[in-house]
């Protein structure tokens, strides 16, 4: 028996966000029908290919049922009425109003089911000034103000890699109110509409630059933030054949055991004095030995130090396998398997990690909806 095992999840969401939600719940038990144009969502079409199947596709969209429906035509909502009728989860990523103007809007649908929960994703939420804007990741991350506690003006900034926004602003949101949602919904017996806008969230993943700023009056500008550039004690360094160690001795004992280890000058380890100078200081000698060297020296120390790992070493490191995150596998229709789109679920609470998800042809499970 799984959590979800008896819900029902609509999902008329496409690319990442409302995607991975509902992978998520469809990991848990529930039952998942796509909605998708005919022809697929646009996701399908994203490179690379593996079989006939995009891979970005398929690692979120296994083990879910597709079926394909113009919302635009006459008659849409009629031949999905007894559908809506019997789901308990609705998720949609339109911008702000275009499901009611396609007749699937939260009112329309609650009234056929006033259990339903419907979710709405989006980048600025269902009002505000900003609602109808365009947006990606890195917008919702600018405007929320986490792309500038790292940035220092005047210099060529790295790209962020990951997609807070997206998925910390957009798919975790989405699941921690729907699960609230249903458990309203066990005391009440009515669902309910979710606004998750995925700016929202990005001030929380600035929780300690707000803290510091609230108090003191002075918020940290980009670089200047404990965590952001300001301490020696948390960042990365360059390694003699141009990789990275990634340093996070903070407490005490750590930073103590790191600056034995590498033979820091006492003067400079009290870094409250110079900061930059203790920084520069521990850059020269990080540069002077290899990555691979401090990885076998600094590692086993336990002082929150770690040699920055490439995608691919990542895939093949045996903790990460042990924890099984690469073990599920997403199966395209012609029969090559890939591993799908790992998800922080407690094994407890999902399918059996071994098993397959197929990966359903656009409108595969068309006919269960016709007349």
């Amino acid at each position: 028996m799984l959590p979800l095992d008896d819900l029902l999840v609509l999902d008329f969401s496409t690319l990442l966000p409302g995607p991975l939600a509902t992978l998520m719940l469809a990991e848990a038990g529930a039952r998942v029908v796509k909605l998708e144009r005919p022809g697929g969502e646009d996701m399908r079409g994203f490179p690379p290919k593996f079989g006939e199947t995009s891979a970005p596709f398929a690692v979120l969209n296994g083990g879910k049922s597709s079926v394909a429906i113009d919302l635009k035509a006459p008659g849409a909502l009629e031949r999905l009425t007894p559908l809506v009728r019997q789901a308990d989860i609705l998720v949609e990523q339109f911008r702000p109003g275009v499901m009611a103007r396609l007749g699937f809007g939260y009112e329309t649908l609650a009234a056929l089911n006033p259990r339903l929960v419907y979710c709405s994703i989006s980048g600025y939420g269902q009002d505000g000034p900003r609602a109808q804007e365009a947006g990606h990741d890195i917008n919702y991350q600018a405007l929320g103000g986490l792309l500038g506690q790292s940035l220092q003006r005047g210099q060529e900034p790295p790209l962020p890699p990951p997609l807070v926004a997206d998925i910390g602003g957009g798919t975790m949101p989405a699941v921690i109110n729907i699960l609230l949602a249903l458990r309203r919904r066990d005391r009440t017996g009515k669902g309910c509409h979710l606004d998750i806008a995925m700016v929202d969230a990005m001030p929380s993943f600035a929780w300690y630059g707000l803290a510091q700023g609230h108090a003191t009056g002075t918020f940290p500008q980009g670089g200047e933030g404990l965590l952001t550039g300001a301490s020696p004690r948390y960042g990365l360094y360059a390694t003699s054949d141009g990789w990275f160690l990634a340093v996070g001795a903070l407490e005490p004992k750590f930073w103590q055991a790191f600056c034995d280890d590498i033979g820091l000058a006492q003067p400079l380890r009290d870094d409250r004095r110079d900061p930059q100078a203790t920084r520069a200081a521990v850059a020269g000698i990080i540069a002077g030995q290899s990555a691979e060297h401090w990885r076998a020296r600094l590692e086993p120390l336990d002082c929150c130090c770690t040699v920055v790992r490439r995608l691919e070493e990542a895939r093949a490191d045996p903790h990460l396998s042990e924890r099984g995150l690469f073990a599920v596998q997403a199966r395209e229709p012609g029969g090559r398997s890939i591993p799908s789109t790992p998800l922080p679920l407690a094994p407890l609470f999902r399918r059996g990690a071994e098993a397959i998800r197929s990966v359903a042809d656009s409108g595969e499970d068309t006919a269960q909806i016709r007349d």
